[in-house]
């Protein structure tokens, strides 16, 4: 088979929230005003001018947990409002409205006029209001819905959609020159590449201005600087346009390197009218090239890198997608702990944080626009009316801009799930294949440095084409297949993607902490309320076992990482819930099939017994397994010693028909790395029938 690889060299910065960190720390001219207090809200239907609202502060969403007694939620039209205090004259200033995040539809009001509205929940927007708003108190009013609409996406998928101002909101003031935050609500900084290697990095700083002043004598400065944050390069060039471009090279830069060394320099751009600074934008910059080659995977700087990793939705639990830093921070632990290398972002953009944390944490990005569907579903996911293509048209726009800076992006999605006219069994679809192919052609007019995704659970090809690379969502051992046939199934694949990269981007399935058993007897579970811990795990090691031998496989992608829940799902210990995840939605439990993971990508030693939580047993011959990556454990059962074993090529020690004690039963096991003792237990009780 031929050798198809696909090459790709840029430089990527971090942008707004990590702009605004800098903006806190060093003087600017321009001022940013975190608003997320003081803001109440009320539903729309009571119009009475006594007529209550209820004080919350955003990030917030009303629909966290479902309609009492039933799987769905909440989707209706709320009104957030809040004063808008303006203690600055407003001569020479300009005044910006960013919200990072309004699910669904956002209608903008200042003083009882209209702002703006904007369509889509998972992206930013910016709205100037200089000329409405007035010095002193004024009344901000947004009114929110999360209604079904088939022009704003996703229309069908999943997971829930949270209704609500769900990620914060600033007040930008600046002066009546200034480095443009209402395009697209990017930093309106960009950073393109002509060359990166180790020994150079030719660049251009792309600058997008906003001239309302009729000063002669404006400049561009652009310096930047490193991690010890001494300065290695700067370009000053007079303001001609409102577009400056400025070349840039940098001699043997340090190169982000992904876990290894995710290094990050500093761009600073300020605008200056003779030598008084008028704006000033920071960003982190991140220098990097990589490949994904059909035969051989991901290279990154010129070197193999493994992908592999999770899927995340934006949830936590009685907080929905409406997440603070810290609920961000601790997911990133826990994909750290479990030793992923990379992340797909499903299934829209996500909040500014993960993509901030995946630049320091070196984690590589798989991040995609809303255009979804629900697979086997009743509804396609895609309609092929004006006002969805229209939105989906404004959403990639959006996300590209936004996060256009970020080094740990490497791959743009188009879609997921979206089902083709196939002419037999999706005949009653709409065919998304023309304007799949459009918004790959967008992808690249607006950046040609990264790669075109997107994840099919149907023939592949039809999809072959239309994006740079394709992934699978299949579950085998989950819905019907058995787990080995894993291995057929993605060596038939790879043989008629002829040369497009093949990857997975779901696999995984269900698991309830509270339900186990032994023996294991693997059947369909997909929609059993049965979903033992067991068959996780079970599923887990099958598939696993297959792709660690498959290094043509570009990506590996878990679903899911955390529970979540799900209106349309009717299975598993809880109804209206997706339980594949390998952490609770709490994430205060980490299920089993996490420590065999941590066991094959985290090279801190460990050692871990699975089924711990199955405590009351009522056969008393059992297997017990260890995921663990030392070279050898010994178990030991009520403290007597039951033998020492090696793990396999995928980390599992197994042993089997162990007799247990009537009552009590104390499981131990020990390892050592080195000169460090590694040990776990866990109790279980077996009583006779």
């Amino acid at each position: 088979m031929g050798n198809k690889i696909l090459t790709v060299f840029f430089i990527c910065v971090c942008i707004f929230g990590a702009n605004i960190q800098a903006m806190e720390k060093e003087h600017s001219p321009r001022i940013i005003k975190l608003l997320n207090e003081k803001w109440e809200y009320r539903p729309i239907s009571t119009v009475g001018k006594k007529a209550l609202f209820t004080p919350v502060a955003i990030p917030h969403t009303w629909n966290a947990a479902p309609v009492e007694g039933t799987t769905l939620y909440e989707r209706k039209t709320m009104v957030y409002q809040r004063p808008l205090e303006i203690a600055e004259a407003k001569e020479g200033k300009r005044f910006f409205l960013y919200f990072e995040g309004v699910n669904s539809v956002a209608q903008v009001f200042l003083n009882r006029r209209t702002v703006g509205e904007h369509l889509g929940g998972y992206t930013a927007f910016c709205y100037e209001i200089t000329d409405l708003v007035k010095q002193g108190e004024n009344l901000l009013e947004v009114w929110v819905s999360n209604a079904y609409r088939t022009d704003v996406l996703p229309i069908s998928g999943d997971f829930n959609i949270n209704g609500g101002i769900h990620r914060p909101c600033y007040l930008i003031i600046t002066g009546e020159d200034c480095i443009n935050p209402a395009f697209y609500a990017s930093p309106g900084v960009f950073i393109h590449q002509d060359n990166i290697s180790d020994k150079q990095a030719d660049i251009r700083v792309k600058t997008l201005l906003s001239v309302k002043s009729k000063q002669q004598d404006l400049k561009l400065k652009t310096t930047i600087t490193d991690a010890e944050n001494k300065v290695i390069a700067s370009n000053e060039v007079p303001v001609t346009d409102s577009i400056i471009e400025q070349p840039i090279r940098i001699e043997h830069p340090h190169l982000w390197n992904g876990k290894k060394n995710p290094y990050l320099y500093k761009v600073t751009v300020e605008l200056y009218n003779g030598s008084d600074l008028e704006d000033r934008v920071v960003q982190r910059t991140g220098f990097r090239y990589f490949k994904v080659d059909s035969d051989k995977g991901f290279f990154l700087n010129g070197e193999y890198l493994n992908l592999y990793g999770f899927c995340r939705h934006e949830d936590v639990a009685g907080r929905g997608s409406a997440l603070l830093l810290e609920d961000y921070q601790l997911d990133m632990e826990l994909i750290k702990e479990a030793g992923a290398t990379a992340m797909r972002l499903a299934h829209y953009p996500h909040a500014e944080p993960m993509y901030d944390l995946a630049d320091e944490n070196g984690i590589v990005l798989w991040t995609e626009i809303p255009m979804c569907g629900p697979g086997g579903q009743a509804y396609t996911g895609y309609v092929g009316a004006e006002g969805y293509k229209n939105n989906a048209r404004q959403v990639l726009k959006e996300l590209v801009y936004q996060k256009f800076n970020h080094p740990s992006i490497c791959f743009w999605g188009i879609c997921n799930e979206i089902l083709v006219n196939d002419g037999k069994k999706f005949i009653e679809y709409d065919n998304p294949i023309p304007f799949i192919k459009e918004l790959n052609n967008m992808y690249k007019s607006l950046d040609s440095s990264r790669l075109t995704a997107l994840a099919t659970c149907v023939e592949q090809s039809y999809y072959i084409g239309t994006s740079d690379l394709i992934a699978w969502n299949k579950y085998f051992g989950w819905y019907k297949d058995a787990a080995p046939s894993v291995s057929k199934f993605f060596d038939d694949a790879y043989k008629a993607a002829k040369g497009t990269p093949v990857g997975v981007s779901e696999y995984g399935a269900g698991a309830s902490i509270n339900q186990h058993q032994w023996p294991l007897r693997i059947e369909d579970r997909a929609d059993s309320r049965f979903h033992p811990e067991e068959a996780q795990t079970y599923c887990h090691e099958g598939n696993w076992e297959a792709f660690a031998k498959r290094p043509f496989l570009w990506s590996k992608f878990i679903w899911v990482f955390a529970d979540f829940p799900s209106y349309m799902r009717m299975e598993g210990e809880v109804e209206g819930y997706n339980d594949k995840g390998l952490i609770t939605r709490d994430r205060r439990i980490k299920k089993d099939a996490f420590y065999f993971y941590k066991a094959n990508w985290n090279p801190e030693p460990m050692a871990y017994i699975t089924s711990r939580r199955f405590t009351q047993r009522t056969n008393n011959l059992t297997d017990i397994k260890v995921y663990t990556n030392l070279k050898e454990v010994t178990l030991y059962l009520n403290g007597v010693k039951i033998g020492t074993m090696a793990p396999d090529e995928i980390k599992r020690v197994v042993w089997n028909n162990v007799r247990l004690a009537e009552g009590r039963n104390v499981v131990r096991i020990e390892g050592k790395s080195g000169k460090m003792l590694v040990t776990d237990d866990c109790v279980w009780y077996y009583f006779t029938k």
